[in-house]
C-alpha cells in the first residue's frame, strides 16, 4: 500500500480540508491517507476548539485513514520546526508523497530556500527587526516574491526541511481554496478555520462550510477554549516564579522574562497582557507560544532533548493495515496507548499539555486513552 501524507491542525475540520483530502487522493492514487495532526495546541500556541481525540475522529469520519499526533515540542513552533517535525514523522512512516495547500503553488520554493541560506549568513545583522521581516524584504528585492502568506511560508518550510535532511518525500503544493487564512467571514461553501471558530463563538450557523460531523461536534459547544481562561494560571506563574527560573524556559531570551513578569503584575486581562508585552521585535505568535512554554514549564534542555515518536490518535481498517505494513521499519516508537511511565518520559511534554487542556474538558487526554478506531468498513 502506498500512502499520501497530510500535515494538519483541523481546528476544526471544514470543507476546505475535505477538498484538500480528496484532491490529495486523486493526485496520488494512494491507497491510504496518513495525517500528522497537532495535538491540543496549535502552531501559534493557542488551545484548539475541540480536543485532539474529537478532531482525530472527525478526520477519520471524513476520509483520513490514520491520524498521528504531532508532538507539542514540534507542533507549537515557528514554521520551520513545525514542518521539520511533521515531515520527519511522515518520512519515518514510509509515506511517499505529501500534499499541502499554498497560496502560490507555482512558486519554486526549493530555489527560495537556497537564497535564505546566503541571506542568513551574510545579511542578518539588524536585531531591531525579526529575521522573517528582514529576509522577506531581501527576498522581494531579489526575486519580487513576498513570502508573507501563512500557507506559502509552510510550503517553503517543507521544501527547506526536505533539502536539509535529504528526505525522499515528493512534495506537491496545490492551490488553497476559499477564504484567506485570517478571513473570518463565511463564504457560501468555504470558510477559513478562524472564520468557523469566530462563527461558533458568535452563535452563527456553520452547516454550509463544514461537514455534518463537524457541525454536530460544534453545535451547542458551551466552552470555547481560549487563553483568557488559562490566563490566571499563566499570570500566577509569572508573578510567583523567580526570574532565574523563568530564564530556563524555552525561548525566554533577551529579557523577555522581565517584560512578561511586569505585564502580568499589572494586567488582569489576557489581551491587555499580550499587548503590554508586545514589541516590534516579537510577533504575537512568538509571545503566545512562549506563554504556553511558560505554563507547561518547558525548559530549553527539555525541548532540545525531546524524542520523536508516533502517538496514534485514530485509525480505520485501512490505516490499521498500513500500520502493520510499516511498524517493523519504524525508527521512532509507535505508541497506541499511554501508560503511567510514558507520561514521565517520552510523552511528558504532551502529557503536561493535555492536563492543561483539561481546563476545557473532563476527557483524560493521554493516560489510558486508546485510539479512536473504526473497523466497520474500508469506506471513502
Amino acid at each position: 500500500m502506498e500512502a499520501v501524507g497530510l500535515i494538519t491542525e483541523y481546528n476544526p475540520f471544514h470543507n476546505g480540508h475535505l477538498y484538500h483530502l480528496r484532491i490529495a487522493k486523486q493526485l496520488t492514487n494512494a491507497q491510504v491517507v496518513v495525517a500528522v495532526m497537532s495535538g491540543n495546541f496549535t502552531q501559534r500556541g493557542e488551545p484548539t476548539i475541540l480536543d485532539k481525540w474529537e478532531r482525530a475522529k472527525l478526520a477519520l469520519e471524513n476520509g483520513v485513514d490514520l491520524v498521528i499526533e504531532l508532538p507539542v515540542f514540534d507542533a507549537v513552533q515557528p514554521g520551520q520546526r513545525f514542518a521539520t517535525g511533521a515531515l520527519r514523522l511522515l518520512n519515518d512512516l514510509k509515506v511517499k508523497t505529501v500534499v499541502f495547500g499554498a497560496e502560490h503553488p507555482e512558486w519554486d520554493f526549493a530555489r527560495l530556500s537556497s537564497f535564505e541560506q546566503k541571506f542568513r549568513h551574510d545579511n542578518f545583522t539588524d536585531y531591531r527587526e525579526t529575521f522573517a521581516t528582514q529576509f522577506n524584504a531581501a527576498l522581494v528585492a531579489k526575486t519580487g516574491i513576498s513570502l508573507t502568506n501563512p500557507n506559502d511560508i509552510l510550503a517553503y518550510s517543507y521544501f527547506k526541511a526536505c533539502q536539509e535532511h535529504g528526505w525522499p518525500l515528493e512534495l506537491v503544493p496545490i492551490k488553497r481554496q476559499g477564504k484567506d487564512y485570517h478571513d473570518q467571514t463565511l463564504g457560501v461553501n468555504l470558510a477559513s478555520a478562524s472564520g468557523v471558530r469566530a462563527a461558533v463563538k458568535a452563535g452563527q450557523p456553520i452547516e454550509n462550510v463544514v461537514p455534518k460531523e463537524t457541525a454536530r461536534a460544534l453545535v451547542g459547544l458551551t466552552t470555547i477554549p481560549s487563553w483568557q481562561t488559562l490566563y490566571p494560571i499563566l499570570r500566577n506563574h509569572l508573578i510567583q516564579a523567580p526570574v532565574n527560573e523563568l530564564q530556563k524556559i524555552y525561548q525566554m531570551t533577551e529579557g523577555l522574562e522581565y517584560r512578561l513578569k511586569e505585564a502580568a503584575q499589572h494586567e488582569l486581562d489576557f489581551q491587555s497582557f499580550l499587548h503590554a508585552a508586545k514589541t516590534k521585535r516579537y510577533t504575537f505568535a512568538r509571545l503566545l507560544r512562549l506563554c504556553l512554554y511558560t505554563v507547561l514549564e518547558i525548559t530549553t534542555s527539555q525541548m532540545e532533548n525531546a524524542q520523536p515518536h508516533h502517538h496514534v490518535l485514530a485509525f480505520n481498517e485501512r490505516g490499521q493495515e498500513y500500520l502493520h505494513q510499516v511498524k517493523k521499519k519504524l525508527q521512532y516508537p509507535l505508541i497506541t496507548k499511554v501508560d503511567a511511565k510514558m507520561k514521565d518520559h517520552v510523552l511528558s511534554l504532551d502529557y503536561r499539555a493535555g492536563k492543561l487542556y483539561q481546563n476545557f474538558t473532563v476527557v483524560e487526554q493521554d493516560v489510558k486513552h486508546a485510539p479512536v478506531i473504526d473497523l466497520s468498513s474500508k469506506k471513502h
